[in-house]
């Protein structure tokens, strides 16, 4: 359930913190009764962001698809890989 708070509630920045870390989820600030900001812990923005990364990488791996981009054997990247950081046989 999101959190929801009026932006008057953002003077006990202690309280907001600790609500923020509480949750794990942003805490939605409102101004006049309509949405105005967002706060969240810095590991909810972190979850965030490394969320947005894998979207925006299977988003490029789909147009790759799309675009009929040809597909490398699992087998060669891994030969690949292991020759170029030492290790054999992964």
């Amino acid at each position: 359930m999101p959190k929801i708070r009026p932006i008057t509630d953002l003077r006990n920045t202690n309280a907001i913190s600790e609500i923020c870390h509480e949750s794990d989820e942003p805490v939605f600030i409102t101004k006049n009764g309509y949405g105005d900001l967002v706060v969240m812990s810095m590991e909810t923005y972190e979850r965030q962001m490394a969320l947005v990364e894998v979207y925006k990488k299977l988003a490029e791996a789909e147009a790759e698809l799309a675009n009929d981009t040809p597909l490398l054997k699992a087998e060669d990247v891994f030969r690949k890989l292991g020759a170029k950081y030492g290790r054999q046989g992964i």
